[in-house]
């Protein structure tokens, strides 16, 4: 016995989504509909058992979810078929009138196929969505990437090794449908606005460029003397020279280099007020260690603050992520070192290496970290500027085998341009200024452009980007006409 055909107003009621199950309130000439009063959803297929895809270029591209992009198909890693392999799924094909959707592992990435693409074959982990007549697959596809779409699309996901989404929960989805025009305005509104957007971002992050051109600049400036020109004409102060005589006299360690500075060695001029000199000839200069793992005594109920590289990160330490015990410190080389010390990266991936920060607590630290013992003639806060500027330059004399690093002896031998102590707390003065007007700036600038594009989609699907006109022809209309076609 035959199934007995619908009528359009059963057609009617299955298509629309009862008011109580309304998700938010829309335009009077909208409608809320399920998809599948508007389109049809069907799967990709997988490639048959014994066929392979190729790199070489033929008539018969397959799409896979690797190839999804923001908005359609990255084209420079398709892979494509064979004739014979595109023969046995020659039905599981996408056209650019449709949209497609990742359905396993990465859920619900939309986007509209490219006209290269079109006719391409498309992998079993996605689907299409093919539209009925009146329906724009621009709207549609930003559509589906609005939160509400995607929040519907994470409910209906069935979780497992691999979350799924089946085909027949993707036409239960809520959709708010405008008329055709106003689809077309929707879609071009967004368009114009994310573009905007995108601009911005990219005028943003220039910007930010800028600020670091610019930082590297003054550190530039303050280590040679030229923030402070002015300084040094009102005020009278003693000079490095006299300093470091001074600080010679009540050094309490022994320099373990060679305080001797060869003329080659000098990188640019510095104040007649200033002198150059070896870390290591100024300052005691140490490192840390780590207590043996399978001793859980060093570790266990640990007070003694024990920091690492990773903790380092042109900061102020003031605790630490780890902590091991007073016998832990004397079992291994790990020290006590006091407050104010400045701590060096000597190793880490990344931007690690040679980053500084300085401690506001008394803490130890391991192998990988150097530490500056405090002075009364040295700030810590100019030693740290210091490091900020000499940064990329540090990295670059850094050594070893597959992971380059810096030593303690390595640092004992940079030179320091050594101002006078009250020139160093004005550079310093100076130096935190722009920073924190930067640090200000940069807090206005740093924009979330996803957050900012997803509510414009809000806007967009609830009429609010002031693209509609409630004179317009309601869009109760066009399901009519696009249900119309399966009768």
């Amino acid at each position: 016995m035959s199934k007995k055909k619908k009528n359009l107003d059963e057609l009617l009621e299955e298509a629309l989504v009862p008011e109580d199950e309304q998700p938010y309130a829309i335009p009077e000439n909208w409608v809320w509909v399920k998809l599948k009063g508007i389109a049809s959803v069907k799967g990709g297929k997988r490639l048959p058992k014994g066929h392979q895809l190729t790199d070489e270029k033929t008539d018969y591209p397959y799409i896979r979810v690797t190839d999804f992009g923001e908005s359609t198909i990255n084209i420079e890693n398709v892979k494509y078929l064979q004739e014979e392999t595109a023969s046995k799924i020659s039905r599981y094909t996408i056209s650019t009138k449709d949209i497609y959707i990742s359905i396993a592992g990465t859920i619900g990435k939309t986007g509209i196929i490219p006209k290269e693409l079109d006719g391409a074959n498309l992998t079993e982990n996605a689907a299409k969505i093919v539209l009925g007549s009146g329906v724009s697959n621009k709207f549609l596809h930003y559509l589906f990437r609005s939160s509400e779409i995607q929040e519907q699309i994470f409910l209906s996901t069935v979780s497992s090794s691999q979350p799924k989404l089946a085909l027949f929960r993707i036409e239960e989805l809520y959709i708010p449908l405008p008329n055709k025009s106003e689809q077309v305005k929707i879609a071009d509104k967004i368009e114009i606005l994310f573009a905007k957007i995108d601009e911005a971002k990219q005028l943003i992050d220039e910007a930010k460029e800028t600020f670091e051109l610019r930082r590297a600049g003054i550190l530039e400036a303050a280590l040679k003397g030229e923030l402070t020109t002015s300084f040094r004409k009102n005020e009278i102060v003693e000079d490095a020279h006299s300093l470091y005589k001074k600080l010679k006299s009540e050094t309490t360690f022994k320099a373990k280099i060679n305080p001797e500075i060869l003329e080659t060695d000098i990188r640019h001029s510095i104040p007649s007020t200033w002198k150059w000199v070896k870390l290591g000839d100024v300052l005691k200069i140490t490192s840390g260690g780590t207590p043996k793992k399978a001793f859980k005594e060093y570790y266990l109920d640990g007070k003694v603050p024990w920091i690492k590289t990773g903790e380092i990160k042109w900061n102020r330490i003031s605790q630490a992520e780890e902590h091991i015990t007073q016998l832990g410190v004397e079992k291994s080389s790990a020290k006590w070192l006091p407050k104010n010390s400045v701590l060096v990266a000597m190793y880490g991936q990344g931007l690690t290496r040679g980053r500084a920060a300085i401690l506001d607590i008394e803490a130890t630290c391991n192998q990988a970290v150097c530490a500056l013992l405090p002075s009364s003639y040295i700030t810590p806060e100019y030693l740290y500027y210091y490091f900020m500027e000499g940064y990329n330059r540090f990295r670059s004399i850094a050594k070893g085998g597959n992971q380059e690093n810096l030593s303690a002896t390595m640092i004992s031998e940079f030179l320091l341009p050594l101002p006078p102590l009250e020139e160093q707390l004005k550079i310093v003065e100076l130096l935190d200024g722009f920073f924190n007007k930067e640090l200000q700036v940069k807090e206005l600038l740093n924009i979330n452009v996803d957050e900012i594009k997803s509510a414009v989609l809000s806007k967009a699907f609830k009429g609010e980007l002031g693209t509609n006109d409630p004179t317009d022809e309601p869009a109760i209309e066009l399901l009519k006409s696009i249900l119309q076609e399966k009768l």
